[in-house]
């Protein structure tokens, strides 16, 4: 072997010597013979470098895994030598092999097994364990290779093979992993069984790490071999046994998890988890209250949902059996368990917590099903809820300025008791309401003196009410009395009793939300606005010291506005007034550090333009109000473009740039106030906007920072299409100029949209600037798609396909809109040029997306010029060129019907023929 390169092996080597050893391997995949140098070097342990013998199973394992069929008989015969060699040498060895090299070289005989095991090999198992006996490195050994066989078997996390030819290799696979399994079933299984009893028997009180590989391994096949031969009497109690002993407890969990776990008939089922509870309980493990090893306690929750999972599923096998009586014995058992179920929802830790909520919701499901409950189950039913409340509380150790992994666990974990309280809300509604009603009139008579996690959750629960009492359009204070009278009640508490002051941003946070969520309440009792108006305006609010509060302010204030609308009249200029300071530009150079940050200013904008739109002002009124809000923007704008165009240093220019691109993206967003030119036209507001766009305008032929202001101007004119329609087309030829000045891929991409949405609109009436702007837009797009990019720069090999597909989309917008014309009229020769680059696009690019739409622009030319009087020389095309494309693309190697993309473009395929049978 090149003991030079195998130096690079080492992780401390230099990138050098690290390239060259993967330049090796490469070498030495491909090579005929060079596996047996491994193989050798395995065997007879000629390396001691544990990167060198992981290196050398990597080189098997490619062997066995691509080329194995190509072996003789004799080299396969010595590549199993070569393994058994290896294990019995592991027995001799003064030190065991690093752990990534077991692992690796159990990957390889799996491997080997999967390979061989029912044609050559079929003493596979038999063989290991001749050769490893009771010596604790060989079942070590081989305990990792029967968790290596079956993560083969039966993970199906393990994903062997490429997207494409996935679909069909997994049915293969799944065939052939059927029949391994039937095989061992019937050959080996009981064997491997008594082994492992075997195993368990003799390491339990000496080597608990292998007693737990055995667990696991007993855990792993138990899904997938015949219960009996675990869930007896000799294996149940071993497993028992090891439930009392601290560092087997918790794999024996695990293990008693999987059997529990498996299907079987409902009756036996019920009978074996009955049992296993016995035994559990009378071990002392039911008293969760004096066990503070959370770690065994999480793995003991998960135990207990699947046991009572397992009855809940045996339950409804019985009741759709008809089984009445067995129905009613698993019943009772289920609820023996809701006791420790609710010890185990209810403790601190909530690992051990979460772990338990699937069977709880399950119980829920049963109860939901019952026409009338017991007081027992109203009883748990009030319990699950007392302990669902408890447990959405915040600790203290929470860190709401820097949320990491443990705060994100905690967010989660609220997710899934939000699922129970939504289920709880099915099974007693009345219950639930009267619970939330309670908990929340108690902590907020008291909101001064009560901890803020308290606080926050009686807010959330009000919150979380509305999605678990669900009603349609929001209506919570009309229809059922009860219900919109506890609500309404609340949500007049809420607002005033001053809780919006209390000093924690989650309760801040919560009670804006709720506040938004429940914006009904205010159609009810409009009193209470100008209350609210302030929270979100003051210190409360969008000046509150916390960013984080002040940035889901400025959103939540949006849509507070929004859906009060028409309320928010006698409060316009007020608010418009107070919110002023919150919309100024800050230019760069000023150090001022701004209360919002440019994207929660948007709203503001946003909120500033739909209060003066949607007012019961005239229009004169609504025109001074917008001209009073964009004003600021324009003049701001014009200074910074002339500061921009002297600013030498290249970061004062990109936060000139930034500041100008905020500017112009304040004035898009006053806009989303107007659905379209209508609205704008009552409000008086054209001239305005007109006004913004002789003003941006300027910024497309600033040399500094194209990308940035280009970005900008853009977006203001595809909302200035949609608000000022055709007033907008003069300023389109010169925009378009200066946009396709000396631009890159992104530029094109992005302006392609806007010429796509003029074309589609306006149609006919811009065919002359189309006509005139055609090419130019082409040779850009050619000039950009020629250029030379390094073979592996994946991000300009992307740019290039975006752009492509931006290509054609604007060709199918153009013949789409009725205005082939426009290409018709742009001379024969450079018709072709385009004709061509579409067939190029159908067949030769590997990219679904764009075939499909390449195939949509062809059978639209067919259609308008495949006829008698169509230009001259298209029907030749259609034959020599369109014909073939049809026939072309769908051979290609790349074009893969697995995926759905591909599927639709053979469906334009199929069209473009039957438009050209149809035509001719």
């Amino acid at each position: 072997m090149d003991e030079q390169a195998l130096l690079g092996l080492n992780p401390n080597a230099d990138a050098d010597f690290r390239q060259r050893a993967l330049a090796y391997f490469e070498q030495l995949k491909i090579s005929q013979d060079a596996w047996q140098v491994c193989a050798e070097a395995l065997a007879q342990s000629i390396y001691s470098d544990d990167h060198i013998k992981f290196f050398c199973f990597q080189v098997l394992e490619h062997q066995i895994k691509f080329k194995y069929s190509e072996l003789t008989e004799v080299q396969q015969q010595l590549i199993r030598e070569t393994l058994i060699t290896w294990l019995q040498a592991q027995m001799l060895n003064p030190q065991p092999e690093k752990t990534f090299i077991r692992n690796k070289a159990a990957q390889v005989f799996a491997l080997l097994f999967v390979t061989e095991y029912l044609t050559k090999w079929p003493k596979f198992f038999f063989d290991i364990l001749s050769v490893v006996d009771l010596n604790p490195r060989g079942v070590d050994m081989y305990l990792r290779i029967l968790m290596a066989v079956d993560a083969e078997l039966v993970d199906r996390d393990v994903v062997h093979t490429s997207e494409a030819s996935y679909y069909f290799a997994l049915t293969l696979e799944a065939r052939r992993n059927t029949l391994l399994k039937d095989t061992m079933r019937e050959q080996c299984i009981p064997s491997l069984v008594e082994s492992w009893y075997q195993i368990l028997q003799n390491y339990q009180y000496n080597n608990s790490e292998l007693t737990c590989q055995c667990l696991e391994v007993v855990g792993a096949y138990v899904s997938w071999i015949d219960l009996s031969l675990i869930a007896n009497e000799r294996f149940i109690n071993m497993l028992l046994g090891h439930m009392s002993v601290e560092v087997l407890r918790e794999e024996a969990c695990d293990c008693l998890f999987e059997i529990v776990n498996k299907g079987m008939d409902p009756i036996d089922k019920t009978k074996l988890v009955e049992s296993l509870c016995q035994v559990l309980q009378s071990a002392g493990l039911f008293s969760i209250d004096q066990e503070d090893d959370v770690d065994f306690l999480a793995r003991f929750s998960k135990l207990v949902n699947g046991m009572g999972q397992a009855l809940i599923t045996s339950w409804t096998k019985l009741i759709k059996n008809g089984d009445m009586k067995s129905a009613q014995d698993t019943l009772q058992a289920i609820e023996a368990k809701v006791a420790l179920m609710l010890q185990l929802l209810i403790h601190e830790d909530d690992d051990i917590s979460s772990n338990i909520i699937g069977f709880c919701y399950d119980y829920l499901h049963i109860l939901k099903q019952h026409t009338a409950l017991s007081d027992q189950q109203k009883a748990n039913v009030e319990a699950i809820m007392l302990a669902v409340m408890k447990k959405l509380t915040y600790d203290e150790e929470y860190n709401f300025e820097n949320e990491g992994e443990d705060e994100a666990m905690f967010v989660e974990y609220r997710k899934q008791l939000k699922l129970l309280l939504d289920r709880l809300a099915q099974v007693s509604p009345e219950l639930l309401l009267a619970s939330v009603r309670r908990v929340f009139n108690t902590t907020l008579q008291n909101w001064q003196t009560t901890r803020f996690m308290e606080v926050e959750v009686a807010i959330r629960l009000l919150y979380m009410l509305a999605e678990a009492l669900p009603v349609s359009h929001g209506a919570h204070f009309s229809g059922d009395v009860t219900k919109a009278t506890a609500l309404q009640d609340m949500m007049r508490t809420l607002v005033t009793s001053g809780v919006s002051a209390y000093q924690h941003t989650s309760v801040t946070l919560e009670f804006f939300e709720t506040v938004v969520r429940y914006e009904k309440f205010f159609a009810v009792e409009p009193q209470h606005i100008p209350t609210v108006l302030m929270a979100f305006l003051d210190h409360r609010g969008l000046r509150h010291t916390s960013p984080k509060v002040r940035s889901r302010t400025a959103y939540l204030f949006s849509r507070f506005v929004k859906s009060l609308n028409k309320q928010m009249n006698p409060f316009i200029e007020d608010v418009l007034n107070r919110i002023q300071d919150l919309m100024e530009l800050s230019p760069p150079e000023n150090g001022y550090q701004a209360l919002l940050s440019s994207d929660d200013q948007l709203f503001i904008y946003e909120t500033a333009g739909v209060l003066i739109v949607n007012s019961e002002y005239s229009a004169e009124r609504k025109q001074v109000l917008m001209r009073n809000l964009l004003t600021p923007l324009m003049e701001k704008f014009k200074v910074l473009l002339e500061k921009l165009m002297m600013a030498q240093d290249e970061d004062r220019q990109m936060a000139l740039a930034d500041c100008l691109n905020h500017a112009v993206g304040f004035a898009s967003r006053t806009s989303k106030a107007f659905s379209n030119k209508q609205t704008v036209k009552q409000c008086g507001c054209s001239e305005v906007y007109l006004d913004c766009l002789q003003t941006f305008l300027p910024a497309l032929s600033c040399p500094l920072q194209k990308e940035v202001l280009r970005s900008g101007v853009r977006t203001f004119l595809h909302r200035m299409i949609i608000c000022l329609e055709e007033e907008v087309l003069p300023f389109i030829p010169s925009a378009s100029e200066h946009m396709l000045k000396d631009c890159e891929a992104k530029d094109l991409q992005e302006f392609i949209p806007l010429i796509n949405q003029i074309t589609a609109k306006f149609k006919t009436q811009v065919s002359p600037f189309l006509q005139q702007m055609f090419m130019p837009l082409l040779h850009a797009i050619f000039e950009v798609l020629l250029l030379p990019a390094e073979e592996n720069d994946q991000s300009a090999a992307l740019e290039k396909q975006m752009l492509r597909r931006s290509y054609f989309a604007f060709l199918q917008t153009v013949t789409g809109s009725g205005m082939s014309e426009v290409i018709a009229n742009q001379g024969a020769e450079n018709v072709e040029r385009v004709l061509f680059t579409v067939i190029q696009g159908a067949v030769d690019y590997p990219d679904p997306i764009a075939q499909k739409t390449c195939f949509i622009i062809l059978s639209k030319l067919v259609e308008l010029w495949g006829g008698k009087d169509g230009p001259v020389g298209f029907a030749d095309f259609v034959y020599k060129h369109i014909v073939p494309a049809c026939f072309l693309a769908p051979l290609k190697q790349t074009f893969d019907l697995a995926d759905a993309q591909t599927v639709l473009a053979l469906s334009e395929c199929a069209v473009t023929l039957k438009t050209i049978h149809l035509k001719r």
